[in-house]
């Protein structure tokens, strides 16, 4: 089973012992001691929780700046326009989850839209950096011509206990976009990802059972993402469902032309990318772009995209099948889709 994936796990418990007595520690080593290990946990903190930078120094208004539109090259009307013009505005939309549902595939197939403009980073604004302010986050965004939607993307939102009641304070007309996939087929490329990081993890089975084939662990985040009926009900403490649009992951292989339609209408914009934009890559397994005007080679997603997954036991598989199946039906019901899981 070809796909991507990637979670965020692992933990550990190391104790160290030690005894004996040397001589005291003279000053100038212990303040070096110190000032090492200051440095230690302000580095370790940084990677655990990276803010991105601001694009400019945040203001409380965005200066209106020319709003005259960009010409756009002839034959090329269904290419993102890419201009300093225009002003920076909070995201109207935002692509909320799920992690290693498509979220990377749905942002870049959008951003050929010409009335879409996104940020490419994964900005962890409502999950990470909330306590960076609004108009820091406002300062990420790139520029946007009336008429153009700001869109962003970062799939950790959707698990975040925080993230809808920000996200309605910052604009309770946000639309929300959901892309779910297998529940199953989702854990297992979140553990691929992993592993291809960690090569001692261990083995899949262990991490999602307790006791071998016992109960299954919720504890461990690749598990726990794909509870999505319980997670939507957090959501739907804020937002009605009509703010919500929910996203096939694997018709979005399988037809991508057809879900970013989907997408297209409930952003309000014209469909302009279509199936003539996309071509099926056999060897990664899933859609890429077709060879735009000006560019000297088709586009497709990055080397960590389309990686094989490790062979799972079919009595896992199936376990998790039917631990999953009454949350999936419940999410069915929420959303009135059926995806087909089951």
């Amino acid at each position: 089973m070809a796909g991507s994936g990637g979670l965020g796990g692992g933990s550990g418990d190391g104790k160290g012992t030690g005894s004996g007595q040397g001589p005291p520690l003279r000053a100038p080593r212990a303040l070096l001691a110190l000032v090492a290990l200051v440095l230690g946990a302000y580095c370790l903190c940084a990677l655990l929780g990276h803010c991105p930078p601001a694009a400019r120094a945040p203001a409380l208004a965005p200066a209106r700046i020319e709003l005259t539109s960009p010409a756009r090259r002839p034959g090329a009307p269904d290419l993102p326009v890419a201009s300093g013009s225009g002003l920076r505005r909070f995201p109207q939309a935002l692509i909320v989850g799920v992690k290693k549902g498509g979220t990377r595939a749905l942002l870049e197939f959008l951003r050929l839209h010409p009335d879409v403009r996104a940020l490419g980073s994964e900005p962890h604004f409502f999950d990470r950096c909330y306590d960076r302010g609004l108009a820091w986050y406002r300062s990420l965004m790139p520029r946007t011509l009336d008429g153009q939607i700001t869109m962003e993307k970062t799939p950790s939102y959707f698990v975040t206990r925080e993230a809808p009641r920000r996200i309605h304070s910052m604009s309770p007309d946000t639309k929300l976009i959901v892309v779910v996939r297998n529940p199953v087929t989702r854990a297992i490329s979140d553990y691929a990802q992993t592993l291809s990081k960690t090569p001692g993890l261990p083995s899949f089975r262990a991490l999602a059972f307790r006791h071998g084939l016992g109960p299954v662990d919720t504890a461990w985040s690749a598990i726990r993402i794909g509870l999505y009926a319980q997670h939507l009900e957090n959501w739907l403490r804020y937002f009605s469902l009509s703010h919500f649009l929910f996203v096939s992951g694997e018709r979005l292989v399988s037809d991508p032309a057809g879900e970013v339609g989907r997408v297209q209408d409930f952003l309000g914009l014209k469909r302009v990318v279509t199936d003539k934009h996309f071509y099926f890559n056999a060897t990664k397994g899933f859609p890429c772009l077709k060879k735009a005007q000006g560019s000297s080679r088709p586009r497709c997603l990055g080397k960590s995209k389309g990686r094989p997954h490790p062979r799972v036991p079919q009595a896992v598989v199936q376990r998790l099948q039917d631990f999953y199946r009454p949350f999936n039906r419940k999410f069915y019901q929420m959303t009135s889709q059926d995806f087909g899981w089951d």
